[in-house]
């Protein structure tokens, strides 16, 4: 299955309904849990604050040669 960014829209009321996948309702619900949560965004601002290297998994590998 493809992803898609279009939105498909569905029904005759002024307010409409889109569709998105499980997966993709599972993230965005993920994501506003985190943003909701103020001791973890203070820890990801202190984070950047203290420029803590952020590296990807990939490079993380690497670097551990694994």
């Amino acid at each position: 299955m493809e992803a898609s960014n279009a939105a498909a829209t569905y029904g005759a009321h002024e307010a409409k309904w889109i569709t998105i996948s499980t997966d993709e309702y599972e993230s965005m619900r993920r994501t506003i849990e985190i943003l909701s949560d103020r001791d973890i965004m203070e820890q990801i601002e202190d984070g950047k604050k203290d420029s803590v290297k952020v590296i990807d998994f990939e490079e993380l590998a690497s670097e551990l040669e694994i």
